[in-house]
């Protein structure tokens, strides 16, 4: 954390990250330290993951999971495709 936030600033980002409102926590660490949303993004991520290995309990949100959505989306996608490739097969035979 920037050494320059106020602890009730750092507090009002920690409950945003115990609360699963990371972006909530990005905007308030960006107000108070002028920095980049890249930057932000690195800090509030870095403090995420020490909260989460010294106050797991504290978390009411589960992590996100990256890219489980998208994969099943994807495949759904495939499969309707390929039904569709297979019965156009069969018509034309």
């Amino acid at each position: 954390m920037n050494p320059s936030t106020p602890e009730p600033k750092i507090e009002q980002i920690k409950r945003a990250l115990f609360a699963g409102e990371k972006i909530a926590a990005i905007k308030i660490y960006r107000e108070q330290t002028n920095s980049g949303l890249a930057d932000a993004k690195v800090a509030i991520e870095k403090l995420e993951a020490e909260l989460r290995v010294s106050s797991p309990e504290k978390f009411t949100a589960a992590p996100a999971k990256a890219g489980c959505v998208g994969v099943v989306l994807v495949l759904a996608l495939v499969a309707v495709m390929a039904a569709v490739v297979f019965s156009l097969l069969r018509v034309s035979k």
